[in-house]
């Protein structure tokens, strides 16, 4: 679709060019610039390497790799030429090489990539990501075998679009093309981004439909644990919860009820239910809370600052880091109480 100036006699076609014509290189200029606007390509992914070459073969290298908030890799290959290359076939074989990536080898690879662009935060690598994935657990969390593919090129051609059509319909491949066009006014540079694949319009139905079709292998063939929890106290059942509300929820009724904070000691583990001394709330405890444990100056987001508990001049505040040790920790609590008033029942989080 032709781009126009519109002035207030006429609309004025605005001639599109090439990135070779303008002398505009893959890796030096493209990469280097989408990489930190990568929400212009993709939302919700964070970028944790560049050059990504840790395979058998180093003469193979993603562009860039991301994870998104899921825990699943991005694969995000780019080309310059207005045919697309080769993306989908090298996208394809890079996913299967990552796929079975853990969070940890996640934390080496974005030091790496920390240490060429932004050195003084090599050591913020771990914090930063289970900040980022904080809904899959965290630390805990266990990335999913279910690699997405972004590819991005000054055009495709048909055989890519097709192979791209038929692995997203078939096979459900979470796989989005998106096109970048360069155009010149005068000594100005613009670029326009399209995704083309999916059409913008039908990403959403696209969405739905793939998690139907891969709904039943996601719970068991990612390793990932989606469970939630309905947690019952005297207040009554809640509704599904998460991993991280079900132990906050089980853990505040209990403290209503009687159980002290140090009582809760014996089933919380001790670097998940933290003190400090006084009664605060808000922004006085936010300074306590970073005074006492400076280590957490960047991981404030971890913990329950807004739900303390109150316990004889100290206040507590519970992690929200839980993974696979959430059941433990559960039937702890509920053996504090001593009643059948409290319990939880796991359920599907796709019910």
């Amino acid at each position: 679709m032709p781009l126009f100036e519109m002035t207030s006699d006429v609309l004025e076609p605005v001639p599109s060019t090439t990135f070779a014509a303008e002398q505009v290189l893959e890796r030096a200029d493209l990469q280097r610039l989408l990489r930190s606007r990568i929400d212009m390509i993709v939302d919700g992914v964070m970028v944790v390497a560049e050059e990504f070459g840790a395979f058998t073969d180093a003469r193979r290298r993603i562009d860039l790799l991301g994870v998104d908030r899921d825990g699943r890799l991005v694969v995000i290959e780019l080309k310059r030429t207005t045919d697309g290359g080769h993306l989908e076939l090298q996208a394809l074989r890079y996913a299967a090489m990552v796929s079975v990536i853990t969070f940890d080898d996640l934390v080496e690879h974005h030091e790496h990539y920390l240490a060429q662009v932004e050195p003084e935060a090599i050591d913020e690598a771990r914090s930063r990501l289970a900040d980022f994935l904080e809904d899959v657990g965290g630390e805990d969390a266990v990335l999913s075998r279910e690699v997405r593919l972004v590819l991005v090129a000054a055009g495709f051609d048909r055989e890519i679009t097709t192979t791209v059509l038929w692995l997203t319909d078939v096979y459900g491949v979470d796989i989005r093309c998106v096109k970048l066009t360069p155009y010149k006014i005068g000594e100005r540079l613009l670029l326009d981004v399209q995704q083309i694949i999916p059409l913008p319009e039908a990403s959403e139905l696209t969405v739905q439909i793939r998690r139907k079709q891969t709904q039943a292998r996601t719970v068991g063939a990612d390793g990932r644990d989606w469970t939630q929890y309905e947690v019952v106290t005297p207040e009554g059942r809640s509704g599904p919860l998460r991993k991280r509300w079900a132990v906050l929820t089980m853990a505040t009724a209990l403290h209503r009820a009687g159980i002290t904070a140090h009582q809760l000691t014996t089933a919380l583990p001790r670097s998940r239910f933290l003190p400090v001394e006084g009664t605060l709330t808000g922004e006085e405890l936010a300074a306590a809370f970073l005074a006492r444990y400076p280590g957490s100056t960047k991981r404030l987001g971890r913990w329950f600052l807004d739900s303390p508990l109150h316990d004889q001049g100290r206040t507590w505040v519970v992690s929200k880091m839980w993974g696979t040790n959430t059941e433990p920790v559960l039937d702890r609590l509920v053996a504090l109480a001593g009643t059948s008033d409290f319990g939880y029942e796991p359920v599907d989080a796709e019910a």
